[in-house]
C-alpha cells in the first residue's frame, strides 16, 4: 500500500506536455513562475499554437509557439520574417534559417518575436510581458529566453 501511494504522488509531480515542442515546467521558467499551457490542434489552413500564460497582479506573461507544415517553407519564412521589418537579426544555430526581432507595443509591454524553419515546418515565437519595466522579462532576459525557447523548438522539430 505504500509503494502504491508513493508511485501516485510521484504520478502526480510530473509537469503537464500537452505542448509537443516544450513542456510546461521549461516554459514556467522561461516566463518566471508557475504558468497555464493550452495546446490547439493545426486544422485546414491554421498552424499548431501553443500558449503559455503566466498571469499575476497587474500583469500577463505569454510565450506562443505556432509551428505549421508548408510546401516551401523559405518562401514561407522570408514572408513571415516581415513582421520583423529592418530589426531582423539572423540567429545562428536555429533549424535551417531563423530571425529574431523585438516586437514592442509603444503603449504597453515588452515583446520578442522568432520566426524559423526546420525542413518543412515554419515556426514561430512570441515572448512578451503587458509590464515595460518587468524585472523578469527585461529587454535582455527576453532575448536570451526566446533564444533558449527556440533551441527547444527546433531541436524537438528535427
Amino acid at each position: 500500500m505504500l509503494f502504491f501511494g508513493m508511485l501516485s504522488l510521484a504520478a502526480n509531480c510530473h509537469a503537464k506536455n500537452n505542448c509537443p515542442w516544450i513542456n510546461e515546467a521549461t516554459a514556467s521558467g522561461l516566463l518566471g513562475g508557475d504558468a497555464v499551457n493550452e495546446f490547439t490542434e493545426a486544422s485546414a489552413g491554421q498552424p499548431a499554437v501553443c500558449t503559455i500564460t503566466q498571469a499575476g497582479a497587474g500583469f500577463t506573461r505569454t510565450l506562443r509557439i505556432t509551428v505549421e507544415v508548408v510546401p516551401d517553407t523559405h518562401v514561407r519564412w522570408q514572408t513571415a520574417a516581415q513582421a520583423c521589418g529592418k530589426n531582423a537579426a539572423s540567429i545562428q544555430a536555429i533549424g535551417n534559417e531563423a530571425s529574431m526581432c523585438p516586437l514592442d507595443n509603444h503603449s504597453a509591454g515588452l515583446a520578442e518575436l522568432v520566426v524559423g524553419r526546420v525542413r518543412d515546418q515554419l515556426f514561430t515565437i512570441t515572448l512578451s510581458t503587458t509590464l515595460k519595466d518587468d524585472l523578469i522579462l527585461t529587454r535582455m532576459s527576453l532575448k536570451e529566453k526566446i533564444y533558449t525557447a527556440s533551441e527547444q523548438v527546433a531541436g524537438n522539430l528535427f
